[in-house]
């Protein structure tokens, strides 16, 4: 908004988000301004389709939509590290559940600067501070795959050095790691941050990878359950804090 609002013609301004690696992701999300016009979003998702790739419209909001979605997950990821889990399970139980890369190595592949400047701007919507774990990595320099070394180290090829001893799956972990970024996705569908369920659906899918088997997250949490699922929010919530209280959306979510 700060942007749009210096041009003479705001209603021609509109963001376009690209995921990297940029060749291989073709999520875009296409960011409606408060006076962004609808001739200039269609204008940006026809552009958006004819480079080859899938336009997500949403409006301006914090981390829009996947940024938003994603960074509770790797973020749980870290506070289950340091609750004493290790790496390698951690990443295990996500990929066990369809994820196609462990949150841990996904913060470090993301860069835990970027992963940190993000937490810190989604820190009000989330409504908990990053964890001292990423803000430690961060001050040490060790900033993942970019510096050889993150949360794991890498090698020559960039490829993570991972005891595979460690990585034993569990299915309380995966909750723990996956509710948070379906109660966001319930969060942002309830804010209007984008229009419908199915484009969400689709947009975490191809913009974060979530299980594609599974529908996405909010087909995932209708076939599982709405109750059961806002259930083990609250479960979760009393065992390790309030950022898993469920969204007040769950409760016109159906």
């Amino acid at each position: 908004e700060t942007l749009a609002g210096a041009l003479r013609q705001p209603g021609r301004f509109v963001g376009l988000h690209f995921f990297n690696p940029v060749a291989s992701l073709p999520l875009v999300e296409v960011i409606r301004g408060e006076q962004t016009s609808e001739q200039t979003m269609l204008a940006a998702m026809s552009f958006v389709t004819r480079i080859g790739k899938l336009p997500l419209p949403c409006r301006s909001a914090p981390g829009f939509v996947v940024n938003r979605v994603l960074t509770p997950y790797m973020l749980e990821a870290l506070h289950a590290h340091g609750d004493g889990h290790s790496l390698e399970r951690i990443d295990a139980a996500a990929k066990a559940f369809g994820m196609p890369m462990g949150p841990v190595e996904l913060a470090d592949r993301v860069g835990l600067d970027v992963a940190l400047h993000v937490a810190e701007i989604l820190s009000g919507v989330l409504k908990a501070p990053p964890p001292e774990l990423l803000r430690a990595k961060v001050a040490k320099g060790e900033l993942g795959v970019k510096t050889g070394r993150g949360f794991y180290a890498y090698d020559a090829r960039g490829k993570p050095v991972k005891d595979r001893s460690r990585g034993a799956f569990d299915d309380e972990l995966a909750d723990r790691l996956l509710l948070p970024l379906i109660n966001e996705a319930v969060g942002c569908l309830h804010e209007g941050v984008v229009a419908d369920a199915d484009l969400l659906d689709a947009g975490v899918i191809f913009g974060a990878g979530f299980a594609p088997f599974t529908g996405g997250p909010l087909r995932y949490a209708r076939i599982r359950g709405v109750e059961n699922v806002v259930e083990r929010l609250a479960e979760l919530a009393r065992r390790f804090g309030t950022r898993f209280t469920p969204h007040e959306g769950w409760q016109s979510f159906r």
